[in-house]
This record gives C-alpha cells, sequence and structure tokens, in this order.
C-alpha cells in the first residue's frame, strides 16, 4: 500500500520503518527541514535500538522516502498517519496545535477517499474534531479513525513489529477493512486486533499509560512505608507480584517514573476528568506520589551527610528516564540535579547516550559538568547516585569506585545492587525501600567484591 506518515519521532519513524519492512511504500513527512536533512543522509536522529538499520534498509531499497512537503506526500496516499507532537500544556492538557496543523496540509492534498489515522496520543473526542477541522478545507471523501501507539522507548522496534495488540478506533466499513489489511502481517500467527469506537480507542491509551503509572507509584509509595517500618520492599513486590492477578511488571520501586508519555498523559487524563466534572483521585495521587518520589535521592543525601550537602559533589549515573533512550523528558534526573545544585551541591553527571539531550533540556549552570566515564564521575565525590538502570551500571568496579571516592556514600534510585556487598567495600547503602546499610568494623577490608 501507498502509505504518508505525518511526523518523523518515535512513533512516526518506527511506523513508517515498520510498515515499510513489510512492502508497503512509505513516505515520512515533516516540517522539519533539519531532521528530513539528516534523514536522507541516513542519519537517524533519535536513539533507538535496530532503528538505524530498519531506516537505512527501506531507504535503500526504496520502500521508505523522506520529505518537508506534508501536503504533496499526502496526495498520493491512501493511507496517512498523524504522528505528531501532542505536548503538556501548562494547564496539563494535550497541546493540539501541531496536530491540527498536520490535519489541515493534509486536507489539502486529498485527492480520493482517504482513511487518516491519528496515531499520536490525542484527547477523546479528537478524531471528531479533526474530521471537522479538514472538511473545512477539502471536498474529498475521507475519514479519521485512531489508532494509538503502544511502543516503548528502548524497545520500540519490537513493539511496533510484534505489537501485543492492535487497537483499531473506526466504525467506518471501509477503513476497518483497509485497517486490518495493513496490519495482518503484524498479527498474522495471533490476530490481536482491537475493533471499536474512536472515543474508546482514544481513552484506551489514557487509561492503559495511567494503570502502569499508577502501579508505579503505589510500588514507590509502598517502598517509603517499608524505609519507615524496617521492611524491603523487594522482598513486598516479589511476594506480591507472585500473585497471578498482580503480577510482577511495573512493581519495581525507583525515584519516579519520566518520560514522553506517562508525565503528560496522567495530567492530560486529570484535566479531561476535570472538564467532565469527573473526580479521579487515584490518577491526581499518583501524579503527586510521583513528583514526590523525584526527591527521595536528595533526600537521602541530606540524611547522610547531617542535614547539609553544600560544597559537597555528587556523582550521578544516568540522566535518560529510562535505559536504551537518550530521552530525558520529564526525567527524575532534571529533579535531582536541580535540587542538589540549589542546596548548593556540585554534581558530575554520566549517561551512555543521554549527556548531550540532557545539558540542552537542562541548560548550563554552574556546578554541573558531565563526566567522560563513570569512573570520572564518581572520582573525589562525597555520594553516587543512580538514576537510570543502564546495563552497564549493574557490576561496576565497586573496587575501584570505593579507592575514587571521598565518601564511600550510594544512593541506589533503582535497587539494582546489593546492600551487603557494597557494605562490604565500606560502602554506606541506601535504597528506595531497603533499610540502610552500613559498614561494620572490619568490612571495609574484605576481599570478596561478589554480591552477597
Amino acid at each position: 500500500m501507498r502509505l504518508c506518515v505525518v511526523g518523523t519521532g518515535y512513533v512516526g519513524l518506527v511506523a513508517g520503518a515498520g510498515f515499510a519492512e513489510f512492502g508497503n511504500t512509505v513516505t515520512c513527512a515533516d516540517i522539519d527541514e533539519a531532521k528530513i536533512a539528516r534523514l536522507n543522509r541516513g542519519e537517524i536522529p533519535i536513539y533507538e535500538p535496530g532503528l538505524e538499520k530498519l531506516v537505512q534498509r527501506n531507504a535503500a531499497e526504496g520502500r521508505l522516502v523522506f520529505t518537508t512537503d506534508v501536503t504533496a506526500a499526502a496526495r498520493d496516499a491512501e493511507v496517512i498517519f498523524l504522528a505528531v507532537g501532542t505536548p503538556m500544556a501548562e494547564d496539563g492538557r494535550a497541546d493540539l496545535s501541531q496536530m491540527y496543523s498536520a490535519g489541515r496540509m493534509v486536507a489539502k492534498g486529498l485527492n480520493r477517499f482517504t482513511v487518516v489515522v491519528i496515531k499520536s496520543t490525542v484527547p477523546v473526542g479528537t478524531s471528531e474534531e479533526m474530521t471537522r477541522v479538514m472538511s473545512e478545507l477539502t471536498e474529498m471523501k475521507f475519514t479519521v479513525a485512531s489508532n494509538p501507539e503502544f511502543l516503548k522507548e528502548g524497545d520500540a522496534v519490537s513493539d511496533f513489529m510484534k505489537p501485543d495488540r492492535v487497537i483499531l478506533g473506526t466504525t467506518h466499513p471501509k477503513a476497518a477493512e483497509v485497517l486490518r489489511y495493513l496490519y495482518a502481517p503484524f498479527v498474522r500467527t495471533n490476530d490481536r486486533i482491537h475493533m471499536m469506537d474512536p472515543r474508546s480507542a482514544e481513552l484506551t491509551k489514557y487509561a492503559s499509560n495511567a494503570f502502569l503509572a499508577t502501579r508505579i507509584s503505589f510500588i514507590n509509595e509502598i517502598s517509603n512505608l517499608c524505609t519507615s517500618m524496617g521492611a524491603d520492599v523487594e522482598m513486598v513486590r516479589r511476594g506480591m507480584g507472585a500473585d497471578p492477578r498482580i503480577g510482577p511488571k511495573f512493581l519495581f520501586p525507583g525515584v519516579g517514573y519520566g518520560g514522553s508519555c506517562f508525565p503528560k498523559d496522567v495530567a492530560a487524563l486529570i484535566h479531561m476528568g476535570q472538564q467532565q466534572d469527573v473526580p479521579l483521585d487515584i490518577v491526581t495521587a499518583t501524579d503527586r506520589v510521583n513528583r514526590r518520589q523525584k526527591v527521595l535521592l536528595v533526600s537521602q543525601a541530606m540524611d547522610y551527610h547531617g542535614g547539609d550537602i553544600e560544597q559537597k559533589r555528587f556523582a550521578l549515573w544516568g540522566l535518560a528516564f529510562k535505559p536504551h533512550t537518550d530521552d530525558v523528558r520529564e526525567a527524575p534526573a532534571l529533579v535531582v540535579v536541580r535540587r542538589l545544585l540549589d542546596a548548593g551541591a556540585t554534581v558530575r553527571a554520566f549517561d551512555p547516550v543521554a549527556g548531550p539531550a540532557f545539558v540542552r533540556a537542562f541548560g548550563s549552570a554552574d556546578g554541573f559538568e558531565l563526566a567522560q566515564s563513570p569512573y570520572d564521575a564518581v572520582d573525589g565525590a562525597h555520594g553516587l547516585m543512580l538514576c537510570t538502570e543502564w546495563p552497564e551500571f549493574r557490576r561496576p568496579d565497586f573496587r575501584r569506585v570505593a579507592g575514587l571516592m571521598a565518601d564511600r556514600a550510594v544512593f541506589d534510585g533503582r535497587n539494582i545492587w546489593s546492600p551487603g556487598m557494597l557494605a562490604s567495600w565500606g560502602f554506606t547503602y541506601y535504597g528506595v525501600g531497603r533499610p540502610v546499610r552500613r559498614p561494620e568494623v572490619g568490612e571495609a577490608d574484605q576481599e570478596s567484591n561478589t554480591a552477597s
């Protein structure tokens, strides 16, 4: 089929390359000239494992092309996907200005019956409003459907190529037929397509993300209770997750969620509830707990240093909101660094890929610098904070770390290290919802660097 994908961010670029991989001819359109120029040179503007090869292979074989002319790209397409940004506005609602702008450009190019599919996350009723907006600019017949994405950054290519479900929101028979045909190769072994009306499809996306965010905030709140009562949240979550009605996923305590989806989708859902005069108390609490959780590591550092961290230097490992991405939107590290600097401390941070993106988002600031390696970051530090559980951080050389640090204090924001092992090397260990482990007399002299 001939497809057009408007927007070349995470969703648009992955979708465009994924559809092309199954033999479709795909034009990815974006008004960002610099981004399109990079893509035409074979450069990928985002970090996403597996995406570069997928894009380059399909571009080389002529199935995937890039352009800044959105209207022309829409003219030849049988199906048009809108995958532009819907960022959070100041009041929490989703900003749809880019979405409607894309719809207007697309409308001007229609010259046959076309299925227009909203791939971005949008509030309930957007498909209907998009129909109205586009109808003002074209007399051609078209229909607007909803097809929300469920991609995890860091594993987006696999999620798209092997979806656990495909939500198609349309009541138009022809659109349903076309979209089922388009997605058939992706669900060949197990038909996981769910047909529904557009409003239900739009709400399914928000409800799904809010529920997952709620699980994270719930276990984080339980972790704080564990800290106060001397329990270990790692034991608690394993016991909970063993119940098949609960399961283990999204029950990992930490320093809060971030990224491009959970924060803005939770905020947008809260706003929709307010507009409809339907209180969403659980969702509101989820957001409140998450905001509070992001300051946990700084509170722990204050506790360790007796309430004063002025002129202390901290090493920070991990700046992206999660591993395997350079996305720092709403990342906990943004809050951690700001709180540390405001308290008079300095920060040396390392992330395998997200350093430049973090600097662009955070801006320049006295007292903050990027390190060249994890060990460069800890040199002379009065504490090591972990914000992102990159694989290379899971088993560092703690013998070397101990020798470099000015003060052996570790603040494990993802519970990936063994408290006993760190204590054996003379570290004071703070985790999330775990008892503080302090070195005992003689422990720092032990010669074992294996987890206890």
